[in-house]
């Protein structure tokens, strides 16, 4: 059962969208399935094989990783997000990147896809495949199989079976990252419902992360991935944990049409309030993603506002988020403003220094720590109880425009240092 836990109206273009935050995941949507369980990959008692059906055939989108060393999951889910007629299941395993691995790895997804198959009487090229973590290993495929047979009979429409989706995919997380939300189209209900993981490896071009979201809206294919190209780059590809862009990052979007609205065949209102939906479930993944980086204590968002174009306030929000030093700055709880002038300054945007604002907030407060360039004599005391904060945000103004842009990452700790020392083991 669906608990209704929040509303938020959010604007488009053209009007306002009511949108209800649902507690839920990857089966909200209608008719979708899902199930997490333990086939045994990794050598612990964690869940590590997640699969996610729907009950009909879906229009399917998917972005991916810029780095040009690309795992075989990524290869085969390009195929078949551009070729395949349709999709209609993902499987996912945790503990083995597949990446790095020939000829060989390439054949294990196919053999992935063809098992889940097998095992629910789908077409083979329907089968989106997906692996995280260690990459140059390959896949342990009795293991796998084994898994994949598991799964018979327990895929289900409910809560429990999305939370458990979401443990399973689970690397160096700390917590499960689960979305969704309903909207109106024409008096029906549309629903977006996503799970993600991702907590080292993680930096903008398609930051190692993965994503799974499903709706039951009925949308042309072509603008389902549109939309979703669009979206990523204001979500996905403004987070950061450590500057490391990955082998596999994937985003797959999947709509079987089941809500009943009247199919979006244009980039009308209906397809703007789906567009801003996804935006937000897209979002609240991403930072959540961000949030839980390695070792990381906290949250941190920077904003830019004033910039003279888009462009702009991505490059320099980003410097800002990715900046090592200011990282541990925000770990120390310490307003060392310098830096993030510092990472502005180094981005390769243009502005005038002497002219920025500088704010930090959170939930004990905001405070504007610099103005034009300087210092206000700020209460440093004042400082640090808002970089005390699970969640810490600074903005630069740079007075040039009306364009702004967000960028979110979290501190560095020394814990990220102790869990990629010995990952492997």
């Amino acid at each position: 059962m669906k608990r209704m836990i929040d509303i938020k109206r959010m604007a488009d273009m053209k009007g306002r969208i009511d949108m209800n935050i649902i507690d839920g995941g990857v089966t909200a949507a209608k008719g979708f399935s899902a199930y997490g369980l333990r086939a045994g990959i990794k050598n612990n008692d964690k869940k590590d094989m997640a699969i996610v059906i729907s009950e009909k055939p879906c229009a399917a989108a998917g972005t991916f990783t810029t780095n040009v060393v690309k795992a075989a999951p990524v290869k085969w889910d390009y195929k078949v997000v551009n070729e395949s007629e349709y999709a209609q299941a993902i499987v996912v395993n945790s503990g083995v990147a597949n990446a790095c691995t020939g000829e060989e790895g390439y054949g294990y997804c196919k053999d992935m896809a063809k098992a889940v198959a097998d095992t629910f009487s789908l077409k083979e090229d329907s089968v989106l495949v997906a692996s995280t973590g260690v990459i140059g290993k390959q896949l342990p495929m009795d293991i796998i199989t084994a898994g994949i047979k598991a799964f018979a009979g327990k895929p289900e429409n409910t809560r429990e079976a999305a939370r458990l989706a979401a443990e399973a995919i689970m690397t160096t997380d700390t917590k499960s990252k689960e979305v969704a939300v309903t909207f109106d189209i024409d008096g029906v209900t549309v629903t977006i419902g996503g799970m993600c993981k991702g907590s080292g490896m993680i930096h903008p071009n398609m930051a190692t992360m993965l994503g799974f979201v499903t709706t039951d809206i009925d949308i042309e294919d072509g603008l389902l991935k549109k939309a979703l190209k669009e979206i990523v780059n204001d979500t996905f590809n403004m987070i950061s944990v450590d500057g490391d862009t990955s082998t596999n990052d994937s985003v797959l979007l999947l709509a079987n049409g089941m809500s009943g609205n009247a199919k979006i065949t244009k980039e009308d209102d209906n397809y703007l309030k789906f567009k801003e939906a996804l935006m937000y479930v897209n979002r609240e993944l991403a930072k959540k993603i961000a949030g839980d980086g390695e070792g990381a204590t906290c949250l941190f968002e920077v904003q830019v506002v004033g910039a003279e174009s888009k462009e702009q306030a991505v490059t320099l929000s980003k410097s800002i988020v990715t900046s090592s030093l200011t990282k541990t700055a925000i770990f120390g709880h310490d307003a060392n403003w310098g830096r993030i002038l510092c990472a502005m300054g180094y981005s390769g945007a243009q502005f005038d220094p002497e002219k920025v604002d500088i704010y930090f907030e959170s939930e004990n407060g905001k405070l504007k720590i610099v103005e034009d360039g300087t210092s206000t004599g700020y209460s440093e005391e004042e400082a640090t109880k808002i970089l005390s904060s699970e969640h810490v945000k600074a903005i630069a103004d740079v007075k040039m425009g009306n364009y702004e842009a967000t960028a979110y990452g979290c501190d560095l700790t020394f814990d990220y240092v102790k869990i990629n020392a010995d990952y492997r083991s």
